[in-house]
């Protein structure tokens, strides 16, 4: 069970890490530029590792308990957003973040 966990974890973090990468290829001139920019590539690489580390996740990981646990990654967006890319944080969703992390919680405690 522990190697489940772990998938999922490692499946949460590489997910964020392709769509960072995603988004940093977003600067692009174009939608083809974007699309052929190292980062979008490396992107979409990390982001179907992403996927087949959930699936190992969901071998023994109920879905019920594993898809919400991948909400955690709205509290990683909202730091990336911020630090990476300099969107602003607001109160209401400092608010949601704490909402989501909350049930995140109480889920993977069942």
């Amino acid at each position: 069970m522990i190697v489940s966990w772990a998938a999922l974890a490692a499946s949460i973090v590489a997910s964020m890490l392709g769509q960072t990468l995603l988004k940093s290829g977003a600067g692009a001139p174009s939608f083809a530029a974007q699309m052929l920019h190292w980062h979008s590539l490396v992107g979409l690489v990390v982001y179907a590792g992403a996927a087949i580390l959930y699936m190992i996740a969901l071998r023994r990981i109920p879905m019920s308990v594993a898809l919400p646990c991948t909400a955690v990654t709205y509290i990683f967006a909202l730091l990336i957003g911020h630090y990476a890319f300099g969107e602003p944080i607001v109160p209401v969703k400092l608010l949601a973040i704490l909402l989501i992390g909350t049930g995140v919680i109480l889920l993977a405690a069942v």
